[in-house]
């Protein structure tokens, strides 16, 4: 079974904290699996229960009067005994009852058993509850399978990783065989992506036919989400924008143009669908910054935006199989710039970073400006042959007040370095972190590669 980086996590909460923990992220990221993966494990007896498939618990829930009139009700329900100061309750899908957060505070004062909450669209359902428990609750985020953890499929020695993070980290070339081989397999990611139930689709059958199959129902499922919308417009609004997405990212600049939706439609309108969207954890938003200084957050322009998948592989899937063709036999004068950046923009995510890009007429537009180290490190992202020619990334690091130290740009080609740029293979993404340094080693270098 593949590891994730979650998974350590989640075990440090089970040492060392008292309080309970949510699971944040989108649907079919994995969360059920790997809380039950991390407590069967650590050998934690645990109670689950599933709030749409158990409905009488969601009846419990809506109705319990005390800690110990739902703790009664709960283990009459319970197929495993309740022990108390031993069994873990695990309660998933509380989307369906978002208010169990509220209630966090008095189970955990309680103190009899320990608490774990995971479900899908939190961000939409529980933004609105203002009465959340600060200091009894702590909180993690889901996303799909990176390409480090992705990597594992293919069993990767740990001396190479090592070896990557050394070229890394002392910005020298790979050895070209080992580069050749991380660019087809990084092809390959482009094609299935992080979803769990795909990538064990590839795993099993080595059939793409499989993995889009898989793809085509995680889509169906997010567009059967959306109607949990009251009104009609709102989601056709949501189903249109996520469509939408792949063509926007093939467009030259990228950016979500809002007028496409529907003629002469406006940002303010439709601000709350966007960010349903982002908050549900199915896109990402990366928004435009008016100047390239800290706090980037200060500068942001939230009407600006590009929008971007949770998963790259169910981008490419809604690009059509010919695209994923054409990307894992390596054609050459096929487009992957917007693949390329849905890429990286999602490594920043899962990396933590708040994600922006910078558009100037003067200057020109950098794909992304992130804060990394305490200083702006702008990035760019090139999936052609011309990698080298990025005159907007020159204009900006040539203005002195903006005081940008260095560059990164990513693409297929070898680590090298120009100047102040330094360009490396977009596969080396995975390294970037804040604070990383040569003497540490891959977090997955534990994992059995």
């Amino acid at each position: 079974m593949l590891k994730r980086k979650i998974e350590r996590e989640i075990g440090h909460w089970l040492d060392n904290s008292k309080k309970a923990l949510i699971i944040y992220g989108a649907r079919q990221v994995g969360k059920t699996y790997i809380i039950r993966s991390v407590l069967e494990e650590r050998g934690a007896d645990y109670a689950e229960f599933n709030l749409i498939r158990d409905k009488g618990v969601l009846e419990i829930l809506r109705g319990f009067t005390s800690v110990d009139d739902l703790i009664l009700k709960l283990s009459l329900f319970s197929e495993k005994p309740l022990i108390p100061h031993k069994s873990f309750l695990f309660f998933d899908e509380i989307q369906e009852f978002p208010e169990i957060v509220t209630a966090i505070k008095f189970l955990v004062e309680d103190g009899r058993f320990r608490y774990i909450l995971s479900g899908s669209l939190l961000g939409v359902e529980i933004k609105n509850i203002r009465s959340a428990p600060v200091g009894y609750l702590q909180s993690l985020t889901m996303y799909p399978l990176d390409f480090e953890e992705f990597l594992q499929l293919f069993h990767v020695d740990e001396k190479i990783m090592v070896s990557l993070k050394t070229s890394y980290m002392n910005r020298q070339p790979v050895d070209q065989v080992i580069h050749d081989r991380f660019n087809q397999i990084f092809n390959l990611y482009l094609i299935i992506g992080g979803m769990p139930a795909a990538v064990d689709a590839y795993q099993r059958t080595n059939n793409i036919d499989d993995v889009i199959v898989e793809h085509q129902s995680i889509i169906e499922q997010y567009k059967q989400d959306f109607t949990k919308y009251e009104a009609e417009q709102k989601r056709l609004f949501l189903t249109r924008i996520y469509d939408m997405i792949p063509a926007e990212l093939n467009e030259k600049n990228k950016r979500f143009n809002v007028s496409d939706v529907e003629k002469g439609a406006r940002y303010d309108r439709m601000k709350d669908d966007f960010l349903w969207l982002t908050a549900a954890g199915v896109a990402i938003a990366s928004y435009n910054v008016t100047e390239p200084v800290l706090p980037l957050s200060l500068n942001e322009k939230a009407s600006l935006f590009k929008l971007f998948l949770s998963d790259v592989g169910l981008l490419t899937t809604m690009y059509g199989k010919a695209t994923k063709l054409r990307i894992v036999n390596g054609e050459a004068g096929i487009n992957k710039g917007g693949i390329f950046e849905n890429v990286i923009a999602q490594e920043l995510f899962a990396h933590g970073y708040e994600t922006y890009y910078y558009n100037s007429k003067k200057f020109g537009e950098l794909d992304f400006v992130i804060e990394h180290d305490g200083k702006v490190l702008p990035i760019e992202v090139k999936s052609g042959k011309d990698y080298t020619r990025h005159t907007a990334l020159d204009n900006v690091m040539g203005v002195e007040e903006y005081n940008i130290s260095e560059a990164f740009v990513f693409s297929s080609a070898n680590v090298s370095v120009s100047g102040n740029v330094v360009y490396y293979p977009i596969y080396m993404a995975i390294f970037l972190d804040e604070e990383v340094s040569a003497d540490t080693i891959l977090p997955l270098s534990k994992f059995a590669f």
